[in-house]
């Protein structure tokens, strides 16, 4: 048997849940599942399935060696359909991880749209705040909203953002409405996301001015921040994609802008370069970059 039949194989086991299953699927003996899987195992050198009288479940090995063939599968797949028919209609599955906000707010209607397009493509999404490791976790890509650092990642910028400080009317109204950044310091409160920098940075021209507020609360979501904002719970710095709504309402006021400098950021789609980026991967991100233009709908 060859290493594609015997990928196959795994793939219909583990997607099976049994190697009864699988073998019935395939008409073929559950001995000679068994012995393939055996085989396969012996020839890699480690266990991929942990299996009693009941149950399997996938080693960690197993799973990266799972997520990889379907990967793989999905990747010839969609190579002999375009040899077939240069205008085929996209096919497989994109595994993607995405900050949470964003992700919900701002990637979602376009991952809907593009499957609205390619109902063949299936997609699983990670929407989560924390730095996921995509080769080690198996992503196709991921979507990061900050300077990189990795060097071993291809990144395509998709989009662009801006930090703002704001606050409520009615915060405002109670606590006043600073004119320099040093009035930020006596009489008011932030709303601080977690894991970022305790001080908050202004510019006087080319100086910069740190500034320490003191905490009313901290959390990981921007969307709750904003929220607590827009409830007059404190000060938030936060990127327009957050907030642009409320500040357009009148919910929440723009401060301090002539001290905000170097307040761009930027979301990038990124990929190991050692992956293979098919072309499902490939229409995804052109797909997303277009639909966000030069001016994406948040900007102010």
């Amino acid at each position: 048997m060859d290493k594609y039949e015997e990928m196959q194989t795994f793939v219909r086991i583990v997607d099976a849940g049994s190697i009864t299953k699988a073998a019935n699927q395939l008409d073929t003996a559950k001995s000679a599942i068994s012995r393939r899987l055996t085989d396969l195992e012996k020839r890699l050198g480690v266990d991929l399935l942990t299996r009693t009288t009941r149950v399997q479940t996938l080693t960690d090995s197993g799973r990266s060696y799972y997520q990889q063939c379907v990967r793989l599968i999905d990747d010839l797949a969609e190579v002999e359909s375009q040899i077939a028919n240069e205008h085929c209609a996209l096919k497989g599955k994109i595994r993607i991880a995405a900050p949470l906000s964003f992700g919900l707010t701002h990637l979602g209607p376009i991952l809907r749209k593009f499957n609205d397009l390619n109902p063949d493509i299936q997609f699983d999404i990670d929407f989560n705040d924390r730095k996921v490791d995509i080769v080690e976790e198996g992503f196709d890509l991921a979507i990061r909203i900050s300077k990189l650092k990795d060097s071993t990642l291809i990144a395509r910028k998709i989009t662009h953002a801006k930090k703002l400080l704001c606050a409520s009317p009615a915060y405002l109204e109670k606590h006043g409405v600073p004119k320099a950044p040093e009035d930020l310091e006596t009489g008011h409160v932030k709303l601080h996301y977690n894991e970022q920098p305790e001080l908050w940075p202004f510019y006087r021209g080319e100086q910069l001015v740190n500034i320490r507020i003191p905490k009313a609360i901290s959390a990981n979501n921007g969307d709750f921040l904003c929220q607590a904002a827009i409830e007059g719970q404190g000060l938030l710095f936060t990127p327009d994609f957050i907030c642009h709504k409320a500040i357009r309402s009148g919910q929440l006021q723009v401060l301090l802008t002539e001290f905000v400098n170097n307040n761009e950021i930027e979301a990038y789609a990124i990929y190991p370069q050692t992956r293979h980026l098919s072309q499902r991967v490939r229409k995804l991100v052109d797909f997303i970059i277009q639909y966000f233009g030069n001016t994406p709908y948040w900007s102010l």
